[in-house]
């Protein structure tokens, strides 16, 4: 097997190795900035670049935090007052580790999802985005003691920044996701931290519209949403690099974490889904879109790779933790607009080498 190949069962035991490395570390440093480490590996080692994960990891490492201290127990009984509050990550961590070592992960997920699905935007979505990293590893692959306590960090650390998007206005109605992207209307004063832009959120446009007929209707308009937020990116993602990535990598983080949920709770992600995607492009996105070679050199607008493993490749030698995360849902996308777009964020981001 080639390094440009899937490899979702890791038989070289990479992946457990470096989330072992990545759990003695908390899920933020630079008191927001999100640990990508657990994301970045597992989207390395599933495109068959597992020999360069722990050299990348090596580079990533001293950026981090040691996980924060205890505060005090999340049990059963306590869980709502520690919920949103930071300060308890460990809490939190420790909390999900003993469910997950209690009772099937499947179980656990099932129990917390519609839980935590109303702070979707917890950690500028980033917990959402851990958690579904960590479930296609188990759907795809053994479950291994990493594997599991890697969705219990998740799970924490999605739990302890939980944070609900203020109520939202239903907006008129568009017929398919990308005019609802199109619609979105950006807030008034796009500077600031993620919290201060969505506490400027107002309303959104009312799509899909009349609820999905059932799970797989559900599936699919997030499916819709995901390829549209990718394609967009292509286009709009000048506005902010970094953080646009964000509208299609946490629908696909829902998308990745469907098969694992009962049908009952489809429906409800797809509106979280949304919910998340609208947020980020309203608080992020330019008033202007612009053609992606606009501003290039010659040298940079040379045709970009269209075969899916050498964009994925070229993701992975650039080095950039959320240029591996879009690359990795582009390719789930697997059109050729999805892989320009991908092709974009390489040109983007600054690399991380």
């Amino acid at each position: 097997m080639t390094d440009t190949q899937r490899n979702p069962t890791d038989t070289s035991g990479t992946l457990d190795e470096a989330l072992e490395r990545i759990h003695l570390s908390g899920p933020e440093r630079d008191g927001w900035l999100s640990n990508h480490a657990p994301m970045a590996i597992e989207a390395l080692v599933r495109h068959g670049h597992a020999r360069v994960a722990h050299r990348w990891l090596d580079t990533y490492r001293p950026k981090l935090e040691d996980m924060p201290g205890s505060v005090a127990p999340v049990t059963a009984l306590n869980w709502q007052e520690a919920l949103g509050d930071i300060s308890r990550v460990a809490d939190w961590t420790a909390f999900f580790e003993r469910e997950t070592a209690d009772r099937s992960w499947r179980t656990v997920l099932a129990e917390w999802w519609p839980r935590l699905l109303p702070g979707i935007a917890a950690g500028a979505t980033h917990g959402v985005i851990r958690v579904g990293h960590a479930v296609r590893t188990l759907l795809e692959g053994e479950e291994t003691a990493p594997r599991v306590r890697e969705l219990a960090h998740a799970l924490g650390y999605w739990a302890a920044r939980h944070q609900p998007l203020p109520a939202l206005e239903r907006l008129a109605p568009a017929p398919d996701a990308a005019a609802a992207l199109d619609r979105v209307p950006l807030i008034a004063d796009q500077d600031g931290g993620i919290r201060s832009r969505f506490e400027q959120l107002t309303g959104f446009p009312d799509w899909p519209g009349r609820a999905p007929s059932g799970p797989e209707a559900a599936r699919a308009a997030i499916e819709e949403l995901v390829r549209a937020a990718t394609h967009r990116y292509a286009t709009h993602g000048h506005a902010d690099p970094i953080m646009l990535v964000h509208a299609a990598t946490a629908p696909n983080a829902v998308l990745r974490t469907l098969p694992a949920l009962p049908g009952t709770l489809w429906t409800p992600s797809l509106h979280a889904a949304w919910a998340a995607s609208a947020a980020v492009t309203s608080a992020y996105g330019p008033r202007e879109a612009q053609p992606a070679t606009e501003h290039l050199t010659t040298a940079q607008a040379a045709p970009v790779a269209q075969h899916p493993q050498e964009v994925f490749e070229r993701a992975a030698a650039h080095g950039d933790d959320h240029t591996i995360k879009f690359a990795d849902t582009a390719l789930d996308v697997g059109d050729a607009a999805a892989l320009v777009a991908a092709g974009r964020a390489i040109e983007l981001n600054t690399p991380a080498w």
